[in-house]
C-alpha cells in the first residue's frame, strides 16, 4: 500500500544556513546577483529568511568556501568575477591544428583565462563498468588510462580520465608518461582512427573522495560527470573519457540544429 505524501514530508530538512546559501547560490548562478554585485546586507538577509546574524554568517561562509563570493567580516560580500564558467564541449572535440596545444586549453584562453593541464598518471587498469561497456571490453579486461587535472586561472577545474583499448594504445605515445602535442585526438587520427562521432552521458553526482580533494571542493555540492565515448570509422569506440567538474562553478552548453 502506498502511503500518500504529506506537507511535512515535503519540508526542506536542511539546516537553515544551508537553505539560505542554496537560495543565494541559485541567484548567483542564474545571474540575478551579477558578477561584482554586493549581496544584500546581513540585516536584509535576517529579515528575508527570518534568521539570526550567526546563521546568515554561516550561510555566507559556505558561499565563500565555494569560491562564489568574496568578503570579510564587517565589509560587503560581493559576487566573484567568473562566478560560473560556460564550457562548450563542441568547441574542443575536434583534433587541434598542427602545432597547436589541446583545444580545451586554447578555448579556455580564448575566453581570457589562463589554462594548463597536469598529467597525473598513465597506467593499465580495469576501467569502471560503464567505461568498459562503452569500449566493448570483456569483464576484467584492462585499458590504458591517462589521468590529468585541468586548471583555469590556477584553480582546479576538471579531473579527466581517458581510457583507450590496449590494441590501439600499445606501442604508441598514449602509453608514455608525457603530454601529447595537440592531445590524443591528433595522435589517434594519425594512427588511422579519426574521431567521427562523440556521445556524451552527463550526470550530477556527489563527489568521491578523490574528486573532492583534487578539485578542492568545500563539501557535498554535486559535480557534473561526463562520460564521453568517441567513435571512429565503422562505429568503433576508440576512447572513453570521464570528466568531472564542480557543478556550482561550471555549466555545459550544447548547441543543436533541426534535422
Amino acid at each position: 500500500m502506498t502511503v500518500p505524501r504529506t506537507d511535512a514530508d515535503a519540508f526542506d530538512r536542511r539546516p537553515l544556513h544551508e537553505r539560505i546559501a542554496a537560495d543565494l547560490r541559485d541567484e548567483i548562478m542564474s545571474g540575478d546577483l551579477a558578477q561584482g554585485a554586493s549581496l544584500p546586507s546581513t540585516a536584509q538577509l535576517k529579515d528575508r529568511f527570518d534568521a539570526s546574524s550567526a546563521t546568515v554568517q554561516k550561510a555566507l561562509q559556505l558561499l565563500k568556501d565555494e569560491r562564489l563570493v568574496v568578503g570579510r567580516a564587517g565589509a560587503a560580500v560581493t559576487v566573484r568575477e567568473h562566478r560560473q564558467r560556460t564550457m562548450r564541449p563542441a568547441a574542443y572535440m575536434a583534433p587541434a591544428r598542427a602545432g597547436e596545444p589541446y583545444r580545451w586549453l586554447t578555448e579556455s584562453e580564448r575566453n581570457g583565462a589562463r589554462a594548463r593541464s597536469t598529467l597525473l598518471e598513465v597506467a593499465e587498469v580495469v576501467p569502471p563498468a560503464d567505461v568498459s561497456a562503452a569500449l566493448g571490453l570483456a569483464e576484467g579486461a584492462v585499458a590504458v588510462v591517462r589521468r590529468q587535472l585541468l586548471a583555469i586561472d590556477d584553480e582546479p577545474a576538471e579531473l579527466v580520465a581517458s581510457y583507450y583499448p590496449t590494441d590501439i594504445a600499445h606501442g604508441t605515445p598514449v602509453t608514455e608518461h608525457r603530454k601529447i602535442q595537440g592531445g590524443t585526438p591528433v595522435l589517434l587520427a594519425e594512427l588511422g582512427f579519426p574521431p567521427r562521432l562523440s556521445v556524451d552521458h552527463v550526470s550530477a553526482r556527489v563527489p568521491t573522495q578523490e574528486q573532492c580533494t583534487a578539485l578542492l571542493l568545500p563539501g557535498n555540492l554535486p559535480v557534473l560527470r561526463t562520460l564521453r565515448v568517441v567513435y571512429s570509422d565503422r562505429e568503433r569506440p576508440i576512447e572513453a573519457t570521464v570528466m568531472v567538474k564542480a557543478g556550482h562553478l561550471y555549466e555545459l552548453r550544447y548547441e543543436f540544429t533541426p534535422d
